[in-house]
């Protein structure tokens, strides 16, 4: 497992200390920048306040980076982005801004902004927070990222920190869970048990956004680019014993993804696009869809992100009408 120790505002950890039914939060940067890639989905990222407190004060489990506007991480969000309104984000990112000297939003600006995203967070009490790692220097402005965290020089530091954030004991906290990470279910059932691995799952709100950044801002089957129509699908859905994670999603136009859901369209477990004979039955006028049939949908870059051949498999099966 790695980690990352995010250095943040006390203002930020104290108000969603106080708000302990969040379990999506925002770990914004004041810009869009560089794609944070230090850390994998289900690592740990740890809070360190600025000087003069300089203390680990919680931590979270990491959910992906999206770069989008402010407003959609407020809808998002919400409260889990440290504050209690919009406004007040704004005037914390023109705060930032100012210290780095760059422009302040504009009036009437929505700029693209930094998520880290991260799900089931813990905040430390006051008189149990933890010193900094001993290697963490003062000069660093964002923070720092730490490889295998279960192994020497780091575990002593990190297994007690990480058992409060995991809810695990300390000698378990750091252990790799054994399941591959590219298995979106294991199964002990004869056909779907209950869910296995999920240290790859991502929050609700986060799925959304993660599932725009993998695929581009752009709908798997059609290459649609237009972001308010543009839908997060569940290949295997949450209330059917899937879960939120990019390898059981698909980024779809939201017609499509209403087809996606009724069965009257599919994806394959070989990625091309299959339409229901039934569809035609249905609604005559729906011969606009024909030549989605055989379409390859597109993908995004890493293969971890990718589709799950048998989660595909699954919706091909159980909610794809053949006839």
């Amino acid at each position: 497992m790695k980690a990352y120790v995010g250095v943040t505002d006390k203002a930020w950890a104290d108000f969603l200390s106080e708000r302990s039914h969040l379990n999506e939060i925002n770990f914004w940067r004041p810009s869009s920048g560089s794609v944070f890639k230090r850390i994998e989905l289900g690592d740990l990222f740890l809070f360190k306040t600025h000087f003069p407190q300089n203390r680990i004060v919680g931590g979270a489990v990491f959910s992906g980076f999206a770069r989008v506007p402010l407003s959609e991480a407020w809808a998002t969000f919400g409260q889990g982005n440290g504050r209690d309104s919009v406004a007040e984000v704004r005037a914390a990112i023109n705060s930032y801004r100012a210290k780095n000297k760059m422009a302040a939003i504009r009036p009437g600006e929505d700029p693209l902004i930094g998520c880290i995203m991260l799900r089931d967070p813990v905040f430390f009490s006051e008189n149990a927070t933890f010193d900094p790692p001993p290697d963490f220097a003062k000069s660093l402005v964002q923070g720092k990222g730490y490889d295998d965290i279960g192994a020497a020089p780091h575990a002593d530091y990190f297994a007690p920190i990480a058992a409060q954030v995991l809810g695990r004991p300390a000698e378990k906290a750091l252990e790799e869970d054994p399941a591959d990470e590219t298995d979106t279910w294991r199964r002990s059932g004869p056909m779907f048990g209950e869910a296995g691995h999920t240290r790859r799952r991502l929050g609700q709100g986060a799925f959304k956004l993660a599932l725009l950044e993998a695929y581009e801002e752009s709908c798997a089957v059609t290459g649609q680019r237009v972001r308010p129509v543009l839908e997060a699908a569940h290949i295997h859905p949450v209330t059917r014993g899937g879960l939120h994670r990019l390898d059981n999603g698909l980024l779809l136009r939201s017609d499509v993804h209403r087809l996606f859901d009724l069965g009257y369209l599919t994806v394959s477990p070989d990625l091309t696009v299959r339409v229901s004979p039934r569809l035609y039955k249905d609604f005559p006028d729906a011969q606009q869809y024909a030549d989605l049939d055989g379409v390859r949908i597109r993908l995004p870059e890493r293969k971890a992100d990718q589709p799950s051949p048998e989660a595909l498999a699954w919706h091909q099966s159980e909610v794809f009408q053949e006839e």
